[in-house]
């Protein structure tokens, strides 16, 4: 994130900004140019980290969790699967929300649910997955509540600090995170004892693909 919108989004912490000038803001963020700021304002505004409330007319930083405004979820994004280490996934990382229909999500509560890019072809023959096929740069919609999928599920899940989106089998003590794919890639096999391991972690469930 720029140093001007960290600036920004500090201020609006500390005081109202709703009826501040820019040339006002410019003097306190220590910004040379009021279109400067107004530039990063903008910017703020279209990644959804800050918005303006419809009632009381102020400006408001967005829930580091997602928030909704009438039927519309603004679900954070944190960042991108098949690669990256874990913690790209802490929500302290938000790189911006994607606004969605809560009827398209199917889902009416906000809590839990992130979004992450996808990266590389491991799901780009994924029939059985809400939204389509999983192509690189697309949108999905995790779950982050549900750390327990059945078998069939599409699943997030960090495997030595790599991220990765898999479609999930579990039978006896093995599990298999499995591509679907046209390029030969070959399954992930862990232990069920692996899932007590710093190791392994399920950061949740597929819910839908957004297409970029």
């Amino acid at each position: 994130m720029h140093q001007v919108q960290e600036k920004i989004l500090k201020l609006a912490e500390k005081k109202d900004i709703s009826n501040t000038g820019l040339r006002e803001l410019a003097r306190l963020l220590d910004v040379e140019h009021p279109q400067i700021v107004k530039h990063h304002f903008e910017q703020l505004k279209k990644k959804g980290l800050i918005y303006t409330d419809l009632k009381t007319k102020k400006i408001i930083i967005a829930e580091p969790r997602g928030y909704k405004i009438a039927k519309i979820l603004n679900i954070p994004i944190l960042g991108s699967a098949n690669c990256g280490e874990a913690n790209v996934f802490a929500y302290e990382n938000i790189e911006g929300y994607l606004k969605v229909s809560a009827g398209i999500v199917g889902k009416k509560n906000i809590d839990g649910l992130f979004i992450v890019r996808a990266i590389g072809d491991s799901l780009n023959q994924a029939k059985n997955l809400n939204g389509g096929p999983v192509e690189n740069g697309d949108y999905i919609v995790i779950d982050g509540k549900n750390r327990n999928p059945k078998n069939g599920d599409y699943v997030l899940s960090i495997i030595d600090e790599a991220a990765n989106l898999k479609r999930y089998y579990r039978t006896n003590k093995e599990i298999r995170l499995v591509s679907e794919s046209n390029l030969n890639i070959p399954p992930i096999v862990l232990h069920e004892d692996d899932i007590k391991t710093p190791n392994y972690l399920i950061n949740g469930v597929v819910l839908k693909v957004i297409k970029k």
